[in-house]
Order: C-alpha cells, then sequence, then structure tokens
C-alpha cells in the first residue's frame, strides 16, 4: 500500500489561510472537493506537465488548473511573448490596443459561428454576457440551460445569497434529452430567448457524455422553430477538442458561443463569439464595459498559443495522446472488475463510481483516489480531469500504470 503524504506545510498553510479567506480560498479548490487529508491544498510551483505542492511532492497534473493549461505550466515562448509587451508596451490603459484586432480577426477565421467577438475574463463573465446579448436581441426573458455555466446569480448551483428573482427564468434540461427540451419549448418557446448548452456533457460528479446521434442537430432546430439563440459553452471544449471547438469537431454551427480556459493556456481571458446581427446589440442596444477586460496581455498569450498550437500540431498530439492514455485505462478499469465507469476518452478523461443504493461507491471512490493521489497522480474524486500537450507518453503510461495499482489496492478491501 502507498504511504500517506508528507503535508505538514500544505496543512500550516491552509489553517492559516482560513483565518485570512474565509473558506480559505474558494469553493472547488476547498479540501472537500478532492479527499481531505490525503491531496495537497497548497501548490509551489508547476512546469510542463507536472506539478509540485508546498510540501515538494511533485505529481503528473491531470487536472490542469481545471482545464486552462491546454499546452503546459510555464511555457518560455508564451511567457516571453506577454513579458515583451509588459517591457516594451504595457497593457492597462484607457483605450484599446490594436492586439484586440488582430486576435479577434483571428478568432473569427478560426470558430465556425464567430462573426463578431467581444473578450471578457472569466467564463462566467461569457456566459452571463450571453444571455444579455440574446435578451436584447430577440427582446424576450427566459433562458433555457444544459450543464455548469458559472457562479453568477442566475446559474450559480448554491442559492445562498441570491435573490430568486434572478434565475426565475431560467429553466434547465438534461443533457441528451430532446424530448425533455422539447416539451419545454412547447409549453414556453414563445418566451426563451437563449438556450444555452455545453455541446459535450461534462456535469460535475457524472461521467462526460458524448452528443448522441442527431442530438446537437435537433436542440439547434429547436431554437430555430422558436426564435431563440442556440449558445454552445465551449469554455471546456473550446481549444482543446479543435481550433474551432466542439462546433467544429461535431459539424454543428450554434448562433453564438462563449470560450475561455485553453483559449490563452492559463492566461485569464474569455470570449463571447455570434453572428453578427446577434452581436451587434452591443452597439448601442445593450451595454457591457469593464476595466479590465480590453488588458492586452491575456490577448498577447492568446495569440502565442493559437499560434504555437497550429504551428507544433498540439491539439492532434493530445488528442492521440490522450486515446492512448484513454484505451489503456480502459482495460484497466474492465479488468479490476468494480463497479467504475471511464468516460471523456480523449480529452476529458473520468473514473467514476457506480452508485449504488448503500452507498458503497462513495468509500470506493474516496478509497481510490487516495491511493491515486499518494502515487502522485493528480486527479479530481468529482470533476474530470485533462490531458495536456506536456503530458508525456511516459507521464501518462506512468498515470496509467498506478490507476491500475490503486484498482486493485482497493480491490482488497472492496
Amino acid at each position: 500500500m502507498a504511504e500517506h503524504l508528507k503535508l505538514d506545510n500544505s496543512d500550516r498553510l491552509y489553517k492559516e489561510a482560513q483565518d485570512l479567506i474565509p473558506g480559505g480560498m474558494m469553493g472547488i479548490r476547498r479540501p472537500y472537493n478532492f479527499v481531505p487529508g490525503e491531496y495537497p491544498i497548497f501548490f509551489e510551483s508547476a512546469k510542463g506537465g507536472k506539478v509540485t505542492d508546498a510540501d515538494g511532492n511533485e505529481y503528473i497534473d491531470m487536472l490542469c488548473a481545471y482545464g486552462p493549461i491546454i499546452i503546459g505550466h510555464r511555457e518560455k515562448e508564451l511567457d516571453r511573448a506577454v513579458i515583451d509587451q509588459i517591457k516594451n508596451k504595457g497593457f492597462c490603459m484607457s483605450i484599446v490596443q490594436e492586439v484586440q484586432n488582430t486576435l479577434a480577426r483571428k478568432m473569427i477565421s478560426l470558430v465556425p459561428c464567430a462573426e463578431k467577438v467581444v473578450f471578457c475574463k472569466t467564463g462566467s463573465d461569457a456566459t452571463t454576457l450571453a444571455g444579455r446579448i440574446a435578451r436584447a436581441f430577440n427582446n424576450k426573458g427566459k433562458i433555457v440551460r444544459c450543464g455548469y455555466h458559472g457562479w453568477h446569480d442566475w446559474c450559480v448551483e448554491q442559492k445562498g445569497g441570491v435573490l430568486p428573482k434572478s434565475y426565475e427564468d431560467v429553466l434547465e434540461v438534461h443533457y441528451n434529452d430532446l424530448q425533455g427540451l422539447e416539451d419545454v419549448m412547447k409549453a414556453q418557446g414563445s418566451d426563451i430567448s437563449l438556450i444555452i448548452m455545453t455541446p459535450m456533457g461534462h456535469p460535475n460528479a457524472h461521467e462526460v457524455e458524448m452528443p448522441k446521434p442527431g442530438y446537437l442537430e435537433g436542440v439547434k432546430k429547436l431554437a430555430e422553430q422558436y426564435g431563440a439563440v442556440l449558445c454552445f459553452d465551449e469554455i471546456r471544449t473550446g481549444f482543446r477538442m479543435s481550433l474551432g471547438g466542439a462546433q467544429q469537431y461535431f459539424g454543428v454551427t450554434p448562433h453564438m458561443a462563449v470560450f475561455g480556459k485553453a483559449m490563452a493556456n492559463g492566461y485569464e481571458i474569455s470570449m463571447v463569439a455570434g453572428r453578427r446581427d446577434i452581436m451587434d446589440v452591443l452597439v448601442s442596444k445593450a451595454f457591457i464595459s469593464s476595466t479590465y477586460f480590453n488588458n492586452s496581455l491575456a490577448m498577447v498569450a492568446s495569440l502565442k498559443t493559437v499560434e504555437m498550437m497550429e504551428r507544433d500540431g498540439i491539439l492532434d498530439a493530445v488528442a492521440r495522446r490522450g486515446k492512448a492514455f484513454c484505451n489503456k485505462v480502459k482495460k484497466h478499469v474492465k479488468h479490476s472488475g468494480l463497479p467504475v465507469t471511464f468516460s471523456g476518452a480523449p480529452w476529458m478523461p473520468y473514473i467514476t463510481f457506480d452508485k449504488d443504493e448503500t452507498g458503497r461507491y462513495k468509500k470506493l471512490r474516496t478509497d481510490f483516489y487516495t491511493q491515486l493521489i499518494r502515487r502522485k497522480v493528480f486527479l479530481q474524486p468529482y470533476h474530470h480531469g485533462y490531458v495536456c500537450y506536456r503530458h508525456t507518453p511516459k507521464d501518462l503510461n506512468h498515470a496509467a500504470d498506478m490507476i491500475a495499482e490503486s484498482l486493485e489496492e482497493i480491490k482488497k478491501t472492496a
């Protein structure tokens, strides 16, 4: 059995943080989202496809900062471009810099639905702006959502501190349930402004789903039938499944889409992209402004990220290595004979334990992820992982072997 990790410094920093910050850090990074007492709570540094915690333990980083790291940590070429902007041009000014136009032109050339774009900072910025754009465009009020879309009042899962009025016009449907969406549209379609959905299903703590044949096409048909704007939430799938996102990969072009995470390999940027007539409501009919949306560092980083992706075939390599890794893990899962589901191949690998009435799956999940983190593979029990370019075949083979060892270990007490 693998030994418990030394986490003394991480624990010390966590105790200190709780006196300074509510909960020590923001929700999804708190210890209860991992295995308390087993996972590190503070990282010290990262490089390539690996990360080192505050006690010096090094891990294969397969959470990738919850998705932004598509190439690798501390990419010299990318960081040099940002440092050059800081030294020679600056980045926070009263009006915009030319790099805005350069990046917008590039995004429009890559993303199928993009005729015009707007840059923001976070995924929640982008999804919330998408709602405002849609409502201004078609003068309707209600939103249909499918998936996780951020922390703002209209879509946050935890309702503490949120007025019911903020989400009473937001209706939720389930991924791959076209009939459920059709029922909602039949009942309230005349009031539906926006259908926002993840083109690939990835609800937290549930296996990742690919769209059923005809599902995305069916959603678009319903949106157009009822005069709603269809927006793909590509915060996770964008610049990972392909340079044009899941919409390009699946061949279904929405009216609008939002991007973030892998768009700049960790630098803070997001984007709303869409049809010209829809986006143009921001000319005078709807308003958006932010002190930091126009800061240029992340724009420079995004341009360089895309340049590296195109030049080095990064997304092809990620998919190829991810497929090889996932094929190995699938074999290990099958061989284990445990009630385990593996999903998300090849981009978002996720190991979940099949629910049962006794709650045994919770113990299996805790035991498995305890064994895995002790073997220095950083994955999350309640969230799918990611594969990045700097994960070498050796790294991924080792991670798959450690998954196999962890499954075998928990079989002894299952």
